[in-house]
């Protein structure tokens, strides 16, 4: 028989690895970015050029491999995809531990 367990919503805290909140944030950032590249239509090519970072880099990032590249690399890749990029700060609920999160439209 087979046990399944309702995980959390980052999985990479159900993974149990360090920086979980960072790998969530890097992982939703790169799925807006891979978003925005698929609606211009851009080849990997001409994406790399566009967010001045090498091809193979742009590639590793749209594969889920984002360990290389920092969240305010993400952030700029965002603005030169004609995204306005807002950071907010808000107090955390009461009774819950602060955290990071993406919500992107």
């Amino acid at each position: 028989m087979i046990t399944i367990q309702e995980g959390s919503s980052n999985v990479y805290a159900d993974l149990g690895l360090a920086e979980a909140d960072e790998m969530l944030v890097k992982a939703q950032l790169a799925t807006k970015i891979s978003e925005l590249i698929k609606r211009r239509r851009l080849t990997q090519a001409k994406a790399a050029k566009l967010l001045g970072m090498p091809q193979p880099k742009v590639s590793a990032m749209l594969r889920g491999q984002f360990r290389g590249i920092s969240e305010d690399r993400m952030l700029r890749c965002l603005v030169a995809l004609d995204q306005r990029v807002k950071i907010v700060i808000e107090p955390a609920t009461p009774g819950q531990n602060g955290s990071l999160s993406v919500a992107a439209r």
